[in-house]
């Protein structure tokens, strides 16, 4: 008999959120609409902090450019990055004729070096936009810090990091400028496709609100549900179309409800395989203090000099094992795009080029059984007795 292949990630979507879907479509209101109104109010009082306001868009991307439009970013800025994150981190920057500065990272954690960012200043450099790397927080008090020192704007990018804390406090609830997170297929919570940004700036969630949907002055929902005619709009800027849609939002909210129990599987997940694989040749996730929690999106190990198989032959050795993984991140220096419009070179990101040669996101997902993580940890075990 064939043993089932285990995916690298799987949502767990249950009767509950396929419910909520049928119950927000025979309600008449399938876009942005009453549930999307809940959905960033629940998200709000999720994060815990009184003076946030949450704006859900259509996806973290298009969070992340929201913000920056709305803190002001234009040509001939420039906004620090990290080379070890997904595409969209700096492609944002872009869209709005800025550039992105990219900056190596720390090798213990991932995340972005903040001795590299206060290096990176120029008398352009307008903002810092650091990554909560597989859902470990950032040093946010020196990057605040250097935040304030130099008057730059801070959009956390938190794709991977819902719920996270750093020092006993919520990701989300820092005071940078804006704050994005992710319900992609594969994160803690998903929607399919959506974000939300949070920020404790009215000035600045109210510029975003209204980018989000064309640039309109009011938005749908206002305009069709109100007892008068509602039919007038003005268009106050050139917007975008990232508004999330009624349909996602009620998965969203189910969603939301389950996240205390999928962040304790993640959890014990996490610490399964912390303590099955640490007599192995392998870097395991840096683990932070006991006081606070890790949202565990990814699980990446980085293989050691003990193991003579590459790191791409271990990957295809899984796969032919029926076990998926991935990787985390090919480096933006190394694409092509990135690679030749700004001259990177490797050299320049020593942590990054290192982390890239070495690492391997292991299957970690809810749905996933105990077997299941047996399996994929006694395949390693046999990987690295043969190389």
């Amino acid at each position: 008999m064939t043993r089932p292949f285990i995916p690298f990630a799987l949502p767990e979507i249950g009767s509950e959120e396929i419910d909520a879907v049928t119950r927000a479509m025979r309600s008449g209101w399938v876009t942005t609409g009453p549930k999307t109104k809940e959905f960033e109010e629940k998200f709000r009082s999720f994060l815990g902090a009184e003076d946030l306001e949450s704006i859900a868009v259509n996806s973290a991307t298009a969070g992340l450019h929201l913000a920056l439009e709305a803190l002001g970013i234009g040509p001939q800025d420039q906004v620090i990055v990290p080379t070890l994150t997904f595409t969209a981190t700096a492609e944002v920057v872009r869209y709005l004729g800025a550039d992105p500065v990219f900056v190596d990272i720390d090798p213990d954690t991932l995340n972005i070096d903040v001795q590299g960012i206060r290096r990176a200043i120029t008398p352009h450099t307008k903002a810092i936009m650091p990554v909560h790397y597989g859902g470990l927080a950032c040093d946010m008090e020196a990057i605040l810090e250097i935040a304030a020192e130099f008057d730059l704007r801070v959009i956390e990018d938190a794709a991977h990091a819902l719920p996270c804390t750093r020092n006993g406090r919520m990701i989300g609830t820092w005071n940078s400028d804006a704050t994005v997170f992710s319900f992609y297929a594969n994160k803690t919570i998903t929607t399919g496709e959506g974000g939300m940004v949070v920020t404790k700036n009215r000035h600045t969630a109210d510029r975003m609100r209204i980018m989000r949907l064309h640039g309109m002055n009011r938005d749908a929902f206002d305009r069709f549900t109100s007892k008068k005619p509602g039919w007038h709009y003005q268009i106050v800027a050139p917007g975008y179309k990232y508004n999330l849609t009624d349909i996602a939002a009620a998965i969203g909210i189910e969603q939301l409800k389950k996240l205390p129990r999928f962040l304790a599987r993640r959890q014990a997940l996490a610490d399964t395989y912390l303590r099955e694989l640490r007599d192995l040749p392998l870097k395991l996730p840096y683990k932070p203090e006991s006081s606070d929690t890790h949202a565990w999106h990814l699980f990446v190990i980085r293989l050691q000099p003990g193991i003579r198989l590459s790191r791409d032959q271990t990957i295809e050795e899984l796969a032919a094992l029926g076990i998926g993984t991935s990787v985390h991140y090919i480096p933006l220096h190394r694409h092509p795009y990135w690679r030749d419009r700004y001259s990177l070179v490797p050299e320049r990101f020593p942590a990054a080029e290192q982390a890239y040669q070495s690492i391997i996101s292991l299957p970690l997902y809810t749905a996933m059984t105990d077997a299941d993580q047996q399996y994929v940890i006694e395949s390693l075990r046999n990987l690295c007795r043969r190389a």
